[in-house]
């Protein structure tokens, strides 16, 4: 099985988690301190990669001392519950509104077959249920030990999700922003809003955007995907990108959603490099699977329509 393991300093290493098989869309990360701990397992499909990248980095089964999720969306935290059968000794952490559905996810499945369909296990596999007792559940803000006085501390950063923190990283003032400043495209240097439904809320999501912009970190680390060192740029941008679509949407949300969706592709499309006429179409199909414009679409109308 082939890995893609990025080290990125200071012991943190980006593990391509290659969700449904696409590479450069999901990453997880590993952070080898005294204690190591895995940021963004990502699907179930990608547990046994991300093993296969712990082992190759020297991290055993008995190793592994916590798995963070920065929120339960099956792209980050579809492989908790197999990940943490493989390293039984790893505390869980994410936000007590997703909590429950780590434990129990029957819930959850099933809302995500009604969207997703028969695709869902091509895309995430099925999330496996976690022991209660291995799940520590963060509020507001809470720390994560990393050993020989490091720590990542969580910031609750709704908007995305109800159920969303982020995490910086004591040491290096890495932030991981999991899916709250949107998408960021490495190969174009794009951001794109990421606005699922049910929980969007424009101004949750910049409220948290602005939270982290307050915190003063030293480079975002994204799950979609990699590395930023322009923090200030890119934490302005994913606000404005979120604001000009929630503009587009409202100008057409009461037309079919199909034609609403066109009509805002066409009416943003010239503000990424992904989706001019000259970019890989293969690129942009891979980011339209992991964060389709029908699903950012439709959270904003939800959103939208919730507040009316």
């Amino acid at each position: 099985m082939d890995t893609t393991i990025t080290p990125l300093g200071d012991g943190v290493y980006e593990i391509d988690t290659r969700m449904a098989g696409y590479t450069g869309i999901t990453a997880g990360y590993l952070i080898l301190s005294d204690r190591p701990c895995l940021v963004e397992p990502g699907t179930a499909g990608s547990a046994p990669i991300v093993r296969q990248a712990l082992t190759e980095l020297g991290v055993g089964p008995s190793d592994l001392a916590s798995v963070v999720v920065t929120h339960i969306h099956l792209d980050h935290a579809g492989g908790v519950g197999d990940i943490a059968d493989m390293y039984p000794q790893a505390e869980i952490v994410v936000h007590e509104k997703g909590a429950r559905h780590l434990a129990d996810p029957e819930r959850l499945m099933r809302s995500a077959r009604m969207v997703y369909g028969d695709s869902l296990d091509t895309l995430f596999g099925e999330l496996k249920p976690t022991d209660a007792a291995r799940i520590r559940a963060v509020d507001e803000t809470g720390e994560i030990d990393l050993g020989g006085g490091r720590h990542l501390e969580s910031h609750y950063s709704p908007g995305h999700a109800k159920h969303h923190v982020g995490l910086m990283d004591s040491l290096t003032g890495d932030l991981y922003v999991g899916d709250a400043a949107g998408i960021y495209i490495p190969e174009t240097a794009d951001v794109r809003p990421a606005t699922p439904p049910p929980d969007f809320d424009l101004e949750t999501a910049l409220g948290s955007l602005g939270k982290f912009a307050s915190l003063g970190p030293q480079r975002l680390l994204f799950a979609h995907y990699g590395p930023v060192t322009e923090v200030d740029e890119i934490l302005e941008r994913s606000a404005e990108e979120l604001r000009v679509w929630v503009d587009a949407v409202r100008d057409v949300k009461d037309e079919e959603l199909d034609h609403a969706v066109a009509m805002v592709v066409e009416r943003t499309k010239n503000r990424y490099a992904i989706t001019a006429d000259d970019a890989d179409p293969e690129l942009a199909a891979k980011y339209e699977v992991l964060s389709s414009s029908a699903s950012n679409v439709a959270g904003i109308i939800h959103s939208l329509n919730r507040h009316a």
